[in-house]
């Protein structure tokens, strides 16, 4: 494992799973264990898994200035979102080009919680914060144990009243097996799940007794690389892997456009009051790319970077991709020349272990009206 600047109170029991704990944004993650990932994917779209994405980085954000850094940091019109509200967020550099996605968790009136990965949040919000009416802290006691799939609000409705009435994208406290904890209904699988904010000293009580009393009800302990598999199914970007800064253009400096990766839809209707707010509006139809989906014929997974190719010539990439054992489908998220991002176009990949034909498809693959995770009751 890299040198690693971050630590999970659940190493150990990572370990007894067979995780070698590599380095994923600071901290020792479980990307893989003696289990098979395959079986972790099939749980958590028929069962429920349980993942430890600690790795994703906690800053609360409190004071009267609190809403307006984040109301020009991000492109969301967070004067919409109310204590025990939450919403996906993404920053934009000064050219209009993304550098991060986040969830926003509004815990009180001046009180806030910004969740997200290995990108730039973290170093855009600090010099905001500088000189204003409010306060940045990094909290990396707070642990984050993602339960997901469909069984998994059957299990918590046995231990925390009400949970079944929590909306999407909605968080409450509450008590769980005597802890004290924050359950936010949200994940990065496309299915009905919840993430549980837990302080260090009680991660472990959570984690085992999700796991002990979960087993009869088909919960498991799944990887974290399992969420690459997911993602491809429901359309769910990873910063850098889709992005740029690991396909660089030919010509262009690395730096994406919302128009380009599809997360246009991250902007508050009407809001032009966030950092590079001017030339995101600027960018709209001038995209390079389009990210899109891939259906790739065969059983073999297409791997990252394979070629996808168009009349001979080369056109656009994958970024990551999958075998479904349960739909029989080998799917992939690619960046792929805007005019051929049309569903149905004909396509070739031209990679190391899979050359053949595929088919440009719509994304998502899975759950394309977001039913489930958006489930009631």
């Amino acid at each position: 494992m890299a040198l690693s600047w971050r630590t999970t109170v659940l190493a150990d029991r990572h370990r007894a799973l067979g995780s070698k704990l590599e380095d994923w944004n600071g901290m020792g993650t479980a990307w893989t264990y003696d289990s098979n990932m395959v079986d972790h994917h099939v749980a958590i779209r028929t069962k429920a898994g349980l993942m430890d994405v600690s790795g994703l980085k906690k800053l609360h954000l409190v004071g009267p200035h609190a809403a307006a850094i984040l109301q020009y940091a991000t492109s969301r019109n967070v004067d919409k979102i109310y204590p025990g509200k939450s919403a996906y967020a993404t920053m934009l550099s000064d050219a209009g080009h993304f550098i991060e996605d986040c969830v926003l968790y509004r815990t009180g009136p001046n009180a806030w919680m910004v969740v997200h990965g290995s990108g730039a949040g973290h170093e855009t919000l600090a010099p905001l914060v500088t000189g204003r009416n409010a306060s940045l802290l990094f909290d990396d006691d707070l642990h984050d144990l993602s339960l997901q799939g469909p069984v998994a609000v059957d299990f918590l409705a046995k231990h925390v009243p009400g949970i079944r009435d929590l909306k999407y994208f909605h968080h409450t406290p509450a008590t769980l097996f005597g802890c004290a904890v924050t359950i936010s209904r949200t994940g990065y699988t496309g299915e009905r799940g919840y993430e549980i904010f837990v302080k260090g000293a009680d991660a472990g009580v959570v984690w085992d007794t999700i796991l002990s009393e979960g087993k009869s009800m088909g919960i498991v302990p799944a990887c974290f690389s399992t969420l690459d598999m997911l993602r491809v199914e429901s359309s769910l970007l990873f910063y850098p892997y889709d992005m740029s800064q690991m396909y660089p253009f030919d010509k262009d400096p690395a730096g994406d456009s919302l128009w380009e990766l599809g997360l246009d839809f991250t902007v508050s209707p009407g809001k032009t009051d966030f950092r590079g707010a001017d030339q995101h509006w600027r960018l709209k139809g001038k995209e390079r790319f389009k990210i899109f989906g891939l259906l790739v014929d065969g059983n073999v997974p297409a791997d990252l970077g394979d070629e996808v190719y168009s009349a001979g010539k080369k056109v656009g990439v994958i970024t990551f991709g999958m075998y479904s054992s349960l739909t029989k489908k080998s799917m992939a998220i690619m960046r792929i020349e805007t005019p051929l991002a049309v569903h149905g176009t004909k396509l070739e990949v031209r990679g190391k272990t899979v050359k053949g034909p595929a088919t440009a498809h719509t994304l998502p693959f899975d759950d394309p009206e977001k039913k489930k995770r958006t489930a009631v009751g």
